[in-house]
């Protein structure tokens, strides 16, 4: 059986998780996010699991070497036997470094990195123009849907509010922790021959093709 491995790459904003689903989608797939897997390590009560916990109830970051130790144990689970794909790991460097010997060690398929472009400036337009609804939790646009802070859902007449962390300053700082940590991550799997480069401005079905077309190419 040929097992697809993916690593999606990009900035806050940049349309990661939707093209995710076309991914696991496609290739029949697990989609593992770091969130959810470091919480479903901690509900199975393992030993990396209530160590995690641990750091996760004190509000801290989960260590890189307990966090490589649980997706360790999740490729090896028998549902990522067809392939996966991370979703939020690796974020730095060292934690790429660390994936590499792991996939090394395992004999598991190379990972294709699909790097999403997105420049900062329409990053910061997409996400400092969306809102929520406080009831149902739709999200809207300012530049599409005609709804701002204040206003009434049009699905179920809750509030219409904005995000802290959608907030230009808390943008400017996710995105400034982005490049900081992960732009690094593009030159080492570039060397290494597994990154294709998309770019994410155009409608869904337009990145999700030249995603498709791209790993087709890296084949």
């Amino acid at each position: 059986m040929t097992q697809h491995n993916f690593i999606l790459l990009g900035p806050p904003g940049a349309g990661k998780g939707t093209q995710a689903e076309a991914l696991v989608e496609k290739f029949g797939i697990v989609h593992i996010s770091t969130g959810d897997m470091l919480r479903e390590a901690v509900a199975k009560g393992t030993e990396l699991g209530r160590q995690a916990q641990q750091y996760m109830d004190a509000g801290k970051l989960v260590p890189d070497d307990l966090v490589i130790g649980i997706v360790r144990e999740r490729v090896q689970e028998p549902d990522c036997k067809r392939g996966f794909l991370l979703d939020g790991f690796p974020r730095t460097l060292k934690q790429a470094e660390a994936l590499s010997a792991l996939v090394e060690e395992l004999h598991l398929a190379k990972p294709c990195v699909i790097n999403i472009i997105v420049d900062d400036e329409e990053i910061m337009r997409r996400l400092s123009g969306r809102r929520m609804c406080r009831q149902c939790n739709a999200i809207f646009h300012v530049a599409s849907d005609n709804v701002d802070v204040g206003d009434k859902c049009p699905i179920c007449g809750g509030e219409i509010y904005q995000r802290p962390d959608d907030r230009k300053e808390a943008i400017a700082e996710r995105l400034r922790v982005y490049h900081e940590q992960t732009d690094p991550l593009i030159p080492y799997y570039a060397d290494r021959g597994q990154l294709v480069s998309v770019p994410g401005e155009g409608s869904i079905s337009e990145v999700r093709q030249r995603m498709l077309q791209g790993i087709k190419c890296s084949d």
